[in-house]
């Protein structure tokens, strides 16, 4: 019974390390990663290649994919070169398996000890997370170690023998139990090394192996379909054809299976070595065959998964994909592209406001309450996916990013709510006491209306860029605004007291309204603060300072 929980604890510390050095790898390059595989969507074969590196530094071919779908998903990358990226990273995972299997016993304990001393020191820094990635890699060296060791015992155990007697070599049952284990312990790769020590062991056949080998390959399939359950269509779709891929790849293998293990019998060489031979050679050979055929593959999975229209009214999030939620860099930058989303739907209310200001519109309309609706399920959307963040494990570069969105969503949210009351009073003033703004006054709100709207796409421009330059902009259009709307303050007073009818009949409405585009100006002003407090270059000037004590 110790000699099973040893190897059980053994396979489980196989298990974490691979997850730590994923994880730590995705949030020290996650950003990078990204870029890298953003940059060479464009031929196959540089797909393919990114695939590979991308999967042997994570060591996970399901952060691969969880990468890809992420951005098909978000429309930035098309279907044809995100499987073939898919088809990298099944070699990128047999690679690094080769690589873990050679005697590294010496580097185990060196790994693990430099890395406790840089993640403990500099726990928030990038060196302290290479500390985690080299803590991951030194206890997977230690698990494989550990397996060799409780697998010895167990071979003479007749319940264990008795066990693996159950897998006769039927290649279906030994791929379907190869399949259940790599989804069990979420990673291939360490269901690879583990068979291919337990074939070193004598503990299973060298046959059985195989099967589980390709098993293996076949789950880490099926669980990358299943974490794309929640993303759109697009997303799916190549996790789909990846697992189509791999199925394939056993349909291709059974014809020749028998010969090829009795020839690999033959071999001078060890029953580890030669599992983790066949697995390397098994990808790379699928992967080139299949890698011609991602076209039709393509074609294959958006039949099977097409892409169906939203059915109800109200936005849905199309960048919040939960499976980033453990790699802060790939987080905040989906949340922040879902929060420049939130600022085109307040883009398209101010615009519609124009039109019920002057009079085209004598109400507020079906699609103004689709809008709101709309801007109401993006900020709640974007607060709970931020909220789900580990802000504990969070660079201070990100906490910072971090805030600047919640910040302005915040501030989104709010000038949606501000636009909606502001085309209720006009509504109100229009409908129930028959009063319109008098020419000059019209033209007057229009003008500050069309400054207002050049003063959000600006903010959220230096949202998005943290342009020093473009900060210091926004900065002088909030003061021009500002000048601007106490020049028609007064020039509103003037005509009060000229007794213009209509001044004087929207004189309280009109008033209201300047004050509230005041409001709105302010909130769609305020990320050039963030940008110019943080940047090196651009340090908050006097009269930035006094903008901001005398911000509404």
């Amino acid at each position: 019974m110790l000699t099973l929980l040893n190897l059980l604890s053994a396979v489980t510390l196989l298990i974490w390390g691979t997850h730590i050095v994923r994880t730590g790898i995705l949030r020290v390059y996650g950003s990078n990663l990204r870029q890298v595989i953003g940059q060479n969507m464009s031929k196959r074969w540089l797909a393919f290649v990114a695939g590979i590196l991308v999967t042997a530094m994570v060591q996970s071919s399901n952060a691969t994919a969880m990468l890809v779908t992420s951005f098909v998903g978000q429309g930035l990358m098309g279907l044809m070169p995100a499987l073939a990226t898919m088809l990298g990273a099944d070699v990128g995972t047999a690679l690094m398996a080769r690589v873990l299997t050679f005697d590294l016993s010496w580097l185990s304990p060196l790994l693990i000890f430099l890395g406790v001393i840089f993640f403990l020191s500099r726990k928030q820094t990038r060196a302290g997370q290479m500390g985690r990635v080299g803590i991951g890699l030194g206890l997977i060296i230690l698990a494989l170690q550990l397996i060799v060791e409780a697998a010895g015992p167990i071979t003479h155990a007749q319940g264990v023998k008795v066990l693996f007697a159950s897998l006769t070599g039927d290649i279906l049952l030994d791929a379907l139990v190869g399949a259940l284990f790599a989804m069990i312990s979420y990673s291939s790769l360490a269901a690879v090394l583990l068979t291919a020590t337990l074939a070193g062991a004598g503990v299973i056949g060298l046959h059985v192996a195989i099967g589980l080998v390709i098993g293996a390959n076949i789950g880490s399939g099926v669980l990358a379909f299943l974490s794309t359950s929640m993303q759109n269509a697009a997303g799916r779709q190549v996790a789909l054809g990846s697992l189509l891929y791999k199925l394939i790849g056993l349909l291709l293998i059974i014809p020749v299976l028998d010969p090829l293990v009795g020839w690999m019998d033959g071999l001078d060489y060890s029953a580890q070595g030669m599992v983790i031979t066949f697995h390397l050679l098994y990808n790379v050979s699928r992967c080139l065959i299949l890698l011609p055929t991602i076209g039709p593959m393509a074609r294959l999975c958006a039949w099977l998964l097409p892409e169906q229209a939203e059915t109800n009214g109200k936005a849905k999030p199309r960048h919040l994909d939960l499976a980033a939620l453990a790699t802060p860099s790939l987080a905040l930058a989906n949340a922040a592209r879902e929060t420049l989303r939130l600022g085109d739907l307040i883009d398209n209310m101010l615009t519609a406001m124009l039109e019920v200001l002057r009079g085209k519109q004598t109400a507020i309309t079906q699609e103004m309450r689709s809008l709101s609706d709309d801007v109401e399920a993006l900020y709640s959307a974007i607060k709970l996916y931020l909220a789900q963040m580990p802000r504990e494990d969070l660079s201070e570069q990100d906490s910072r990013r971090w805030a600047e969105i919640i910040e302005l969503s915040i501030n989104l949210k709010l000038a949606g709510d501000l636009i909606e009351r502001m085309l209720r009073k006009v509504q109100q003033q229009k409908t129930s006491q028959r009063r319109q703004f008098s020419e000059v006054g019209l033209e007057e709100l229009a003008g500050l209306h069309t400054q207002l709207i050049a003063n959000l796409r600006l903010g959220l421009s230096v949202f998005l860029s943290a342009d020093p330059e473009s900060a210091r902009q926004l900065l002088r259009e909030k003061r021009r605004f500002r000048a601007q709307e106490r020049r028609l303050a007064h020039a509103h007073v003037s005509r009060l007291q000229r007794k213009i009818v209509q001044s004087l009949e929207t004189s309280s409405l009109h008033l209201e309204l300047i004050a509230d585009m005041k409001r709105l100006n302010s909130l769609f002003c305020s990320s050039a603060y963030v940008v110019l407090e943080t940047s090196d270059t651009g340090a908050l000037s006097a009269e930035d300072i006094a903008d901001i004590t005398h911000s509404p």
